[in-house]
This record gives C-alpha cells, sequence and structure tokens, in this order.
C-alpha cells in the first residue's frame, strides 16, 4: 500500500477522489435501487408462472383423472417446435425474455383415442409453455440476483470504505499542513525575537 504524503499535492489529488467518489455513489445506489425494484418483479412472475403451473396440474387431476389410465398411449401428443427467447437490457444488465413458443399437436385418429383427449391436448400445451416460461424466468432471476449482488458490494465499498477512508486521508493531510504552518510561524517569531536581541 503506498504511504500518504502529507503534502498540499497530496491533499489536492485526495480531495478529487473524494469529489469522484460522492458523484458516482448516488448512480450506483440508484442503480442498485433499479436492479431490486426488477428482481422484486421477476420474483413475482416466477411465482406467477409456479402458480399457473400449479392450477394446470390441479385442473388435469380434477376434470381428467382418466389420464392415468395406462392402456391409452398419451405420449407425443404436443411437441414443442420452436422457442424463440430474446434479451432485455436492464441498467446495462442483459436478461432472457420468453418472446414466442411455437408447439405443434401430433396428429390422431379421433376414433383411436377417447374424447377427452382434446381437453388434455390443451392442457399440454398450456403446460408445455408455462414450463418453459418457468425455466425463463428463474434464469432471468438468478441474473438479477447475482447483478444485486454485485452492484451492493460496490455501493459498500465506496459508502464505507473509499469515501470514509479518503476523508480520513484529508483530515490527516489537513492537520499536518495546519501544525507545519503553525510551526513556521512560530519559528518565524523566535528568529524575529532572536534578531532584535542580537540587535540585526
Amino acid at each position: 500500500m503506498a504511504r500518504l504524503s502529507l503534502n498540499k499535492a497530496s491533499l489536492h489529488k485526495e480531495s478529487a477522489k473524494l469529489k469522484r467518489y460522492r458523484q458516482y455513489l448516488p448512480s450506483l445506489d440508484l442503480k442498485r435501487r433499479q436492479l431490486m425494484a426488477e428482481r422484486a418483479k421477476g420474483l413475482a412472475q416466477l411465482k406467477t408462472t409456479e402458480l399457473q403451473i400449479e392450477q394446470c396440474r390441479q385442473k388435469v387431476s380434477e376434470t381428467l383423472p382418466m389420464v392415468s389410465y395406462r392402456d391409452i398411449n398419451l405420449n407425443d401428443l404436443v411437441k414443442v417446435s420452436a422457442v424463440e427467447i430474446g434479451e432485455e437490457n436492464i441498467v446495462g444488465i442483459t436478461v432472457p425474455i420468453l418472446r414466442k413458443v411455437d408447439l405443434v399437436t401430433m396428429t390422431y385418429s379421433s376414433y383411436l383415442k377417447p374424447h377427452w383427449v382434446d381437453a388434455l391436448v390443451v392442457q399440454l400445451k398450456l403446460m408445455l409453455e408455462l414450463k418453459l416460461r418457468q425455466q425463463v424466468d428463474r434464469r432471468r432471476l438468478t441474473i438479477l440476483e447475482a447483478a444485486v449482488k454485485k452492484v451492493t458490494q460496490k455501493v459498500n465499498l465506496f459508502d464505507k470504505v473509499l469515501i470514509p477512508k479518503t476523508e480520513r486521508n484529508i483530515r490527516k493531510i489537513r492537520i499536518y499542513l495546519s501544525d507545519a504552518e503553525r510551526a513556521d510561524v512560530v519559528r518565524a517569531k523566535m528568529t524575529k525575537q532572536l534578531r532584535i536581541k542580537q540587535g540585526v
């Protein structure tokens, strides 16, 4: 660690640093608050998606109990053909956003499958889309949580370490310069009195 120089140049440098830190801190804190608000929104969105998944499960178990009947092949009724995931910029942080989900219903004979399979297909489509949304919501939340943590660390670094340390350095330099100035004045007076005594 560099030793602090106790002179006017060092005082000027430390004062400039303090000014920069104080200018940067409010914008950093604002970014932190915005990210925290987005994280709260992301968490609410994830909870909503998870609630919808649970409601979908509940509806299938209540209205389609025959799904548990093993003799009817219900595999591969619905498939995901394409997923479009975009990106959204939130105060400089890139997060994913689910733009579009394309689902394909596999053809099946209405004579070979029971009538309730149509209702099941609707619920399967909904569930697949909700599951994809849940994955994107979780990824989004993970990124936002990491960003909030990083920005909070920066805010704490400025607020609790850099600014107080720079203020202490400025105080120390000012005290030293003030003491040196007083010592110079005292020396000048003593020299003057000595010259008067010597009659110079």
